[in-house]
């Protein structure tokens, strides 16, 4: 059995992800505490994976003649502090101190603009298609190690479909809340 790597936010970073950083983000307003985890799927072109296209995409390096697709999303900005490969890998774009372009217009608790307060993990994935063991295991161990540095988000994990319903699916029907959570809880509980 492979184990997962050992992760930990020091200084915004998150140890043991391979750092890609992008240029789409800005400050988080002025005392403002990392209250929320959002999960994400993304996958260029849909529901294809591998590539480098969506580290190309967070980095504003995608060739947008190489796909159709991507025509559609040309000139489009955007982030996520976290991705996690269909591999299990962990890549970061985003300080965890900093605003990544994740979330769009949303509201969790009756609170707007969820990148403010939010940390964005995108998993390589889509709607349609199951997301990979490897996955759900290094999400619970980044999820385990972002709780231990900011407790405000024990219990604020959410889809970006609940926090910008009618307008966003993702993670969609494939991701398995019940088994990311029941990981999660197994490595707290071995931690303990």
């Amino acid at each position: 059995m492979q184990l997962a790597p050992s992760f930990q936010v020091i200084d915004g970073q998150l140890t043991g992800a391979r750092q890609l950083p992008s240029p789409n983000f800005n400050q988080r307003p002025d005392d403002t505490d990392i209250q929320l985890v959002v999960i994400h799927n993304i996958s260029l072109p849909p529901s294809q994976f591998g590539g480098g296209y969506i580290e190309q995409f967070f980095q504003n390096q995608l060739d947008w003649s190489v796909h159709p697709y991507f025509q559609t999303i040309e000139g489009m900005q955007v982030s996520a502090h976290l991705l996690i490969l269909r591999s299990g890998e962990v890549l970061q774009f985003v300080s965890f101190k900093d605003r990544a372009w994740h979330a769009g217009r949303s509201s969790y608790l009756a609170k707007k603009e969820c990148n403010d307060y939010s940390v964005g993990i995108e998993l390589e994935g889509s709607d349609d298609l199951p997301f990979e063991e490897e996955q759900y295991q290094a999400l619970a161990e980044v999820v385990a190690a972002l709780q231990q540095a900011y407790p405000k988000i024990q219990q604020h994990l959410a889809g970006h479909s609940d926090i910008a319903p009618g307008r966003k699916t993702d993670p969609g029907p494939f991701f398995d809340w019940q088994k990311f959570r029941t990981v999660l809880n197994g490595l707290k509980q071995r931690k303990q």
